[in-house]
């Protein structure tokens, strides 16, 4: 007749009982501060971008992208496949009332966490055209913005100055103090543009 033996029970603990595993995420205030150091430096130098270019100071962004400037020896990943890959939104150009919803959108999609670099004069605050009916006066009034970049368009040369300002600003971060601030999540029925409507479905009065 077969017998399993009964498993091993384990050994006792001896000593003093071992520590809980400290845990990130909203307890990562109680991370050591070596741990956070070493995950906001990965967390610096791999920034996947997002470029929401809209106007002429994406031409700008492409160019910082390109081998003369090389904005990936900073850390930078550019184009990313979509905004549930990247870290990092930059708005580049003149932001409308009707592009504004997508902008708001977009960003909802970036998991956390996620940054905002505002590229030129028009995201800033509007530009040249900030007196029109039709232009956001600066894309912070939709979304939050880390760094500005001045300038109508700026050089390439001001957008890896944001970038390296973002990055010190992302060495100091406490992710503990970041999520705390999140909240409430803004609802779906808020991110939708009333500007274009849905077309109608077959058998709600639409073409069957």
């Amino acid at each position: 007749m077969d017998v399993t033996p009964a498993p091993e029970s384990p050994p006792e603990p001896t000593g003093a009982p071992l520590p809980e595993p400290r845990r990130l995420g909203v307890l990562s205030r109680l991370a050591p501060e070596p741990m956070k150091v070493v995950l906001n430096w990965g967390r610096r130098y791999s920034l996947w971008v997002f470029n929401f270019g809209l106007a002429c100071c994406a031409i700008e962004f492409i160019a910082a992208s390109m081998a003369r400037h090389d904005f990936m020896r900073l850390g930078v990943i550019p184009f990313a496949p979509g905004p549930r890959q990247a870290d990092l939104m930059v708005v580049s150009g003149t932001v409308t009332d009707k592009m504004a919803p997508a902008v708001k959108r977009l960003y909802e999609q970036m998991p956390e966490p996620k940054y905002v670099i505002s590229f030129g004069a028009c995201s800033n605050c509007g530009g040249p055209y900030w007196d029109s009916y039709s232009v956001t006066k600066g894309v912070d009034q939709i979304i939050p913005v880390d760094v500005y970049v001045p300038g109508c368009p700026p050089r390439p040369e001001a957008l890896l100055q944001g970038i390296l300002k973002l990055q010190e600003k992302i060495a100091r971060e406490s992710l503990g103090e970041r999520y705390a601030q999140q909240g409430a999540r803004t609802p779906v029925d808020a991110l939708r543009s009333g500007l274009v409507a849905a077309p109608p479905t077959p058998g709600e009065g639409g073409t069957p």
